[in-house]
C-alpha cells in the first residue's frame, strides 16, 4: 500500500548525512583556524623580538614603546623650557602658568624663588624680552628612571643690548595622566634644577 510520506528511514539517512557533513566541515574549518594561528604566532615569534647590544632579548613593542615615549619626552621638555624661560612682559604669566602645569614642585620652587628675587618684577620694569633661540636635551634611562639634561640658549633683549645666555638644567621625568590641553604628552618633571647659567657674548 502506498503512502504520500517519505519511508521515515530514507529521512533518518538524509538527516544523518547532513548532520555528518555539517561535523566534517566544522572540523575542517577548526583545523584550518589552527593551522592559521600556528602559523601566524611562529611567524610573530620569529620577528617580534630584537637583541640589545649586552644580547639580551627585547620584544619590539617594548622598543617601540621606549621610541614613542622618547619623542614625546623630547616634545615635553621642549615645551616646558619654551613656556619657562621664552617670556617678556605681555606673556610670562600665562606662560609660567603653562610651564607649571609641566613639572612637580621642583619646578613651582624655582618659579617662587625666582619671583622672590624679583626676576619677573624687573622683567615688567625694564620691558625685557627674554627669547629662547634652541633647546637641546638627552634623556637617560637607569632602571626604569628617565633622567634628562637640557642646554637652553636664550637672548635677553635690554633695547639697545642683547645678552645671549647658555643655561644647563637636569631633572627627570615621570609618567602621569594625560591631561589636555595642559599636559598633553602625559609626564611630569621632578628633581628640576638650574645647573649652569654661563653669558656666551664674554667669549666672543
Amino acid at each position: 500500500m502506498k503512502t504520500p510520506y517519505k519511508n521515515i528511514y530514507s529521512v533518518l539517512k538524509l538527516n544523518r548525512f547532513i548532520v555528518l557533513a555539517v561535523v566534517i566541515g566544522s572540523t575542517l574549518c577548526s583545523v584550518f583556524a589552527i593551522w592559521m594561528t600556528v602559523n601566524i604566532n611562529n611567524k610573530a615569534m620569529n620577528s617580534a623580538f630584537a637583541i640589545n647590544t649586552d644580547g639580551s632579548i627585547i620584544p619590539l613593542k617594548l622598543i617601540a614603546q621606549k621610541e614613542n615615549f622618547r619623542v614625546e619626552a623630547l616634545a615635553h621638555l621642549e615645551l616646558f623650557h619654551t613656556y619657562f624661560y621664552n617670556i617678556d612682559a605681555s606673556n610670562y604669566e600665562s606662560n609660567l602658568k603653562k610651564a607649571l602645569w609641566l613639572g612637580n614642585s621642583s619646578v613651582d620652587n624655582l618659579y617662587r624663588q625666582k619671583k622672590a628675587d624679583g626676576v619677573y618684577n624687573r622683567l615688567l620694569q625694564y620691558s625685557l624680552v627674554q627669547k629662547v633661540l634652541s633647546i637641546d636635551s638627552q634623556i637617560e634611562e637607569q632602571d626604569g628612571v628617565y633622567a634628562f639634561r637640557t642646554v637652553t640658549v636664550f637672548e635677553i633683549n635690554r633695547g639697545s643690548i642683547i645678552d645671549t645666555y647658555e643655561l644647563v638644567s637636569t631633572g627627570k621625568l615621570i609618567t602621569v595622566n594625560r591631561n589636555f590641553p595642559n599636559n598633553p604628552h602625559g609626564l611630569l618633571i621632578t628633581d628640576y634644577f638650574e645647573n649652569t647659567l654661563k653669558k656666551l657674548n664674554d667669549e666672543n
